[in-house]
């Protein structure tokens, strides 16, 4: 089971050549900010989107962006932890 949902509300768009996550609706009373996105950090959030589980994600960097798997989960967990921090999971 997946606990990394992404709360409704959130999503990401460009803003001034950058990808950046907001909240609208329900979710701006709880988060009135933004988080930038790198490219890494946006295939992450794309993934997680569709509700994979970190392993996979983890996987999936890996095989794309051809990093060690250590390096690669490290950046996940603290993607997420960052995520975690700011609320954006039911």
């Amino acid at each position: 089971m997946n606990d990394m949902k992404i709360k409704k509300g959130f999503v990401v768009r460009e803003i001034a050549g950058k990808s950046v996550v907001i909240a609208l609706g329900e979710a701006s009373k709880s988060f009135n900010g933004m988080i930038e996105l790198n490219g890494v950090a946006r295939f992450i959030w794309d993934m997680l989107v569709e509700g994979k589980e970190s392993g996979e994600i983890v996987d999936r960097i890996v095989s794309e962006y051809e990093v060690d798997r250590e390096i690669a989960t490290r950046d996940v967990e603290r993607f997420i932890e960052e995520l975690k921090g700011a609320n954006v999971f039911e």
